[in-house]
């Protein structure tokens, strides 16, 4: 998937497993274990890590990590044979009876590309392809390579028929990427996976897009660090407390792209064809369901720093921080009294 690339992408959040002088705290506790059952695996174009704190339930992640490459194999765009390559192989042909699994996320995908009146659009493929940031062949295009695409790039030329569970792209060339909404479904299956097997207390790290189940085996929530977006990963701008939720972080250093000294981050505006500008540097989304992060976190991006916080201060689903390139930092009402600084090179805006 288009929205991560190998190891050497940064993850976007650093799980801080703070010590507790209070490790009994936990009614639970006797059930988990302070060295969790770990696993890291190569997949979706980056590194992820499963860590499982209840005794007894290391089985689970071979469990985990097959839901994770079903899924990778489904809703990729870049390999034959999936589902998403197949509709995109379709394209101004006909339409592609899909699983569940994609249905879901295309369907979500839409709904978010209508909510962002087309600053986030699902339809995009024609676009990141051209640039292709992030991998070997990436390139600044030519104007009028751009010209031709941005026709192409329209969610509402994603024809959904509910009672086949098809999908169609009505023009010719047209292409799907769910490289912004793929990995938050993902993860979210992985944690109902998880709760099925029993297991209450764990990390999944699907390299960046975190969700935290439970609490520590301290019985404290999670300590969750916010990735400093002018730094090396691991180095923080802030930090917050969670349990059972999602956090998920677009910025401008994932991955870029420099031509004759000036800098192309991957985050492409579908109306214009270029990376978005602005003052904004990273999204943060804090919420329950990794899949509306995920979509969030670049929805909030586009729109930039007055009309994103607007944005999501309107919703009760989930909270939002901001940090703008002259390393002022804002959230939303509900992070207050949450949130602090780590790097005082920041400002927090009240």
């Amino acid at each position: 998937m288009k929205k991560q690339i190998g190891i050497s992408l940064m993850l976007l959040m650093l799980i801080i497993a703070g010590c507790s002088k209070n490790a009994d705290s936990s009614s639970d506790a006797s059930s988990l274990t302070s060295n969790p059952y770990s696993e890291t695996e190569f997949l979706l174009g980056t590194v992820i890590t499963i860590k499982v704190y209840d005794e007894d339930k290391e089985p689970v992640l071979d469990k985990v990590f097959d839901r994770i490459e079903v899924l990778e194999q489904q809703m990729t765009a870049n390999e034959a044979g999936s589902e998403v390559a197949e509709i995109n192989e379709q394209a101004g042909k006909d339409p592609v009876e899909v699983s569940e699994d994609v249905w879901q996320v295309i369907k979500q995908g839409k709904d978010y590309s209508e909510l962002a009146e087309g600053s986030f659009d699902i339809a995009v493929g024609p676009l990141t392809s051209l640039w292709n940031i992030g991998m070997d062949d990436a390139r600044k295009p030519l104007q009028e390579e751009i010209d031709d695409i941005l026709p192409l790039i329209d969610y509402e030329k994603i024809e959904l028929d509910e009672a086949e569970q098809s999908v169609m792209l009505t023009e010719p060339s047209m292409r799907l990427d769910l490289g912004a909404i793929a990995k938050g479904y993902i993860a979210d299956e992985v944690v109902e996976l998880l709760e099925e097997e029993g297991v209450t207390t764990a990390v999944v790290d699907l390299g960046g897009n975190i969700y935290v189940m439970g609490n520590q085996t301290s019985g404290d929530p999670w300590v969750v660090g916010v990735q400093n977006p002018f730094l090396p990963m691991g180095e923080t701008v802030g930090r917050l407390t969670a349990s059972n939720q999602s956090i998920v972080t677009s910025g401008i250093y994932e991955r870029f792209l420099e031509v004759e000294g000036e800098i192309y981050h991957h985050l492409l505006n579908p109306q214009t064809g270029y990376p978005f500008e602005g003052e904004l540097a990273s999204v943060s989304v804090i919420s329950e369901l990794s899949i509306d992060g995920d979509a969030l976190s670049t929805l909030l991006f586009s729109k930039g720093l007055e009309e994103g916080l607007e944005f999501i201060q309107n919703r009760q689903d989930a909270e939002a921080i901001f940090v703008t390139k002259d390393k002022n930092v804002y959230i939303t009402d509900g992070l207050a009294g949450n949130f602090e600084l780590t790097d005082e090179e920041f400002t927090l805006i009240e």
